[in-house]
């Protein structure tokens, strides 16, 4: 099976949510379960079935992440430095033909969230800038067309 990596916050992430699913989410569904029982026929009873679905996605939710943390490869960012970009890197970017300034750091796939500024390791835009350093220019072919962005700043935070 293949590593996740992920930064120490998002495995933090993932652990917060599976608690979340287990203690509150699970014995919150259990006891509509139990409520739709005593209405009497399940065979018609929409609440008892919207329940049990319930159940069965977040049984399926928890399976799910904890196939992902089994399999996460966790990197501390605290402990990297370096001047050229690698996973963990917060990328301060110039676009070319509007010189507006962009910050991105680059983590795993299940922690991305480009309006919090944090992009995937697979994204377009970050594996062009995977082993670049401050001063170089990367194109990047983007649904619009291609974008080039010239890198001010590499850091690590």
């Amino acid at each position: 099976m293949d590593k996740i990596p992920m930064t120490v916050a998002g495995y933090r992430a993932l652990e917060d949510e599976i608690q979340h699913l287990k203690m509150v989410e699970r014995p919150s569904v259990i006891k509509m379960i139990e409520e739709a029982r005593a209405h009497g026929d399940l065979s018609e009873n929409a609440e008892y079935h919207a329940a049990k679905d319930r159940q069965a996605f977040i049984e399926g939710r928890v399976m799910d992440l904890e196939d992902k943390l089994s399999r996460a490869e966790v990197i501390d960012v605290s402990k990297l430095s370096g001047k050229t970009v690698k996973f963990g890197a917060t990328v301060t970017l110039s676009d070319e033909d509007t010189d507006a300034k962009v910050k991105y750091q680059i983590v795993g796939d299940l922690e991305a969230d480009a309006k919090r500024g944090r992009i995937s390791i697979s994204s377009p835009i970050a594996r062009a800038l995977i082993g670049k350093s401050a001063g170089d220019t990367v194109e990047v072919a983007a649904p619009g067309g291609a974008k080039s962005y010239e890198i001010l700043k590499v850091q690590f935070a």
